[in-house]
């Protein structure tokens, strides 16, 4: 029997390739989660953890200029308008981070301030004065550049196919249950889940409710929305003034739209109320008969 004998370059060769593939192949997963310095800088992100004790990151988007830089900030030392602002709207909150924005003449020209607030973080941009300006939108490091989000993450539902829409008939018998029992005079309008299994309720009864409730049947909180006595109609996104768009866009970047209702006197349109989700969090925003902002609730 003839044995046969391996070269030894030959050896040598293949464990070269090997060991070339192996890095290319290594680079080529690293390059497709690392976020560049260069990209931060372009869209102006900064970044946050989403939970203590996990590497788990996103970035907020939109707080700076090019020319800008960021320092960190005490909260006494944030304009009154902030903390006032944050206690009407976030009742509960709890202060992460602050941030001062400077421009290249050394002046502060915004605040940036995280909130957790119903176990999500929430980033908001405020003038110098403390004046609210955006909810800052969030994105995982790979979509900076691109949509916003992709397939499996935590914003996937930017896709528009609003999966968070739950059918009134499909709700958890905990959740009806609990809902009919407690408010049996409200009719109920539209129901979504939110990202920690929340259900969120809005019902009519002389007027628009918002209704937060876990999954087991408990409630989270009730939030009145109008106390207009009338006939409430739902509306498309493409049916709602031209300024109710402009101002989403604007102030809560990014953001997906939900539901919408009329609500009407006599056949006379009188406002219009607005849910959207802004990140990880649930908003009803209230407008005027022209589409003119009234006030905003983050619901959960």
């Amino acid at each position: 029997m003839k044995k046969k004998f391996t070269q030894p370059w030959l050896l040598v060769l293949a464990a070269m390739i090997g060991f070339t593939s192996c890095k290319k192949e290594s680079a080529s997963k690293s390059a497709s989660t690392t976020t560049s310095s260069s990209t931060i800088t372009s869209t102006g992100a900064i970044a946050i953890s989403l939970a203590s004790g996990t590497t788990d990151t996103v970035y907020m988007v939109g707080c700076f200029g090019h020319h800008d830089k960021t320092d960190s900030v005490a909260f006494s030392a944030l304009p009154t308008a902030v903390g006032t602002y944050l206690t009407a709207n976030y009742s509960g909150y709890t202060l992460k981070k602050a941030y001062s924005i400077i421009d290249s003449a050394k002046t502060v020209i915004n605040y940036i301030v995280v909130i957790k607030y119903n176990n999500a973080l929430i980033g908001l941009k405020f003038t110098a004065a403390g004046v609210f300006v955006s909810t800052l939108e969030q994105k995982e490091g790979r979509d900076l550049v691109g949509p916003g989000w992709h397939h499996g993450g935590p914003f996937d539902n930017r896709d528009g196919q609003h999966r968070d829409t739950i059918a009134i008939s499909a709700l958890p018998t905990a959740v009806s249950s609990y809902f009919k029992t407690t408010y049996p005079t409200d009719t109920l309008l539209h129901a979504s889940i939110t990202p920690d299994s929340a259900y969120v309720l809005i019902s009519k009864n002389n007027g628009l409710f918002a209704t937060a409730i876990k999954a087991s049947g408990t409630l989270i909180k009730r939030t009145e929305i109008d106390r207009h006595v009338g006939k409430h109609t739902a509306v498309t996104a493409a049916n709602l003034p031209a300024a109710i768009t402009t101002y989403l866009t604007t102030s809560y970047p990014g953001y997906v739209f939900d539901k919408a209702f009329s609500h009407s006197v006599n056949s006379v349109i009188t406002g219009y109320d607005v849910e959207i989700t802004s990140n990880s969090t649930k908003y009803v925003i209230v407008f005027n008969a022209s589409g003119t902002f009234v006030k905003a609730f983050a619901v959960h």
